[in-house]
């Protein structure tokens, strides 16, 4: 299902004068590494189908993404590809599977704001982009994190093989961090690595608990929007501090299980 980008788009000769073995360059590559290799291990993503992408340190027109026919499971440092907004990779071996490249660029170039973008298929998210109404119901804790902060797709409108799709899913995003993809799945967008993966990995906690407490024929309790609010508020104080905690304690696992993610 994976659908590669057009080789006539790639460029994969480095354009001139950019520095990009940088150590803070490096080290958004081994975060970025460190992700997808643990929404592997959590049952995050769908074959070599999803994408993760964060801006490049000081190039704010250049993007990180995974490449083509790697599985989250296989990422590394190095394995990982730079790439442009005009469809040329600047640096690594290989491209980007086309609808990564066209989600991805469009939303980084329409949204600076947003330094990491996280689309997968995970299963208890997207089940919920699957159902009628709104995807989450606001009746846990964890869901609360979200409150405000969602925008859901409607329209699905097949797979985002050229600009003006990937310009229309930018669009329906807005200001939010969280895009519900009608019949799809969910794209997360944070200013930064840690924050993509720690709203990744709650937002799917939040969905399985939402689905097991539908599961049981049950009416959910929702939380009142006055309370929902404050909640949200509280969680957002703390959140910068907390995702770069969970960063950390993800990659510390990694260096003790599979530290070849560093490579």
């Amino acid at each position: 299902m994976a659908h590669e980008l057009n080789i006539s788009q790639v460029n994969a000769a480095l354009r001139p004068n950019l520095l990009l073995d940088t150590e803070e360059i490096w080290q958004a590559r081994v975060d970025l590494a460190a992700s997808l290799r643990m929404a592997a291990r959590l049952g995050l993503e769908e074959g070599i189908c999803n994408h993760f992408s964060a801006v490049v340190p000081g190039h704010p027109d250049l993007f990180i993404v995974n490449r083509l026919g790697w599985a989250f499971q296989e990422a590394t440092a190095s394995s990982l590809l730079i790439c442009d907004f005009d469809g040329n990779v600047v640096a690594g071996d290989g491209v980007p599977e086309a609808t990564a490249f066209f989600i991805h660029a469009r939303l980084h170039k329409m949204a600076p704001r947003v330094g990491a973008a996280f689309h997968t298929h995970m299963p208890n998210a997207t089940a919920l982009s699957m159902v009628e109404g709104e995807p989450l119901v606001w009746a846990g804790q964890t869901a609360l994190k979200f409150y405000g902060r969602v925008a859901v797709d409607e329209n699905y409108n097949g797979l985002a093989l050229d600009e003006s799709e990937g310009d229309r899913i930018a669009s329906v995003l807005g200001d939010k961090d969280i895009l519900f993809m009608k019949n799809h799945g969910v794209m997360v967008c944070a200013p930064n690595i840690a924050e993509a993966w720690d709203d990744l990995y709650y937002l799917e906690r939040a969905a399985e608990v939402q689905l097991k407490a539908m599961g049981s024929g049950r009416k959910l309790l929702p939380v009142l929007p006055e309370i929902a609010a404050e909640a949200a508020r509280q969680m957002r104080e703390g959140d910068p501090e907390s995702a770069r905690l969970h960063l950390e304690s993800i990659r510390r696992v990694l260096d003790r299980q599979a530290p070849e993610y560093r490579d």
